[in-house]
């Protein structure tokens, strides 16, 4: 049988020790909170904000898809020779 010996500490657990011991982690995550509500209430007041705010995330996400691809035949063409 094999000797089992506990873990001396869960990964986990030291990175949420690190994230309560600074205090700065918890406004950095409020942050995109405030961003959201913000952006909410424009698109209720101006709701043809939401077709841009929808049109530049698809343009966003093309030219990343297209650069990710570029990325991918680059490597594989390194890897070939």
């Amino acid at each position: 049988m094999a000797e089992t010996t506990p873990m001396a500490m869960c990964p986990m657990a030291g990175a949420c020790k690190g994230m309560m011991e600074k205090p700065r982690s918890g406004l950095m995550l409020m942050a995109p909170g405030f961003v959201f509500i913000i952006l909410g209430v424009v698109v209720l007041i101006e709701p043809q904000i939401l077709a841009w705010l929808v049109a530049v995330a698809l343009i966003v996400m093309g030219v990343a898809m297209l650069a990710m691809a570029n990325f991918m035949r680059k490597m594989g063409l390194r890897l070939q020779g």
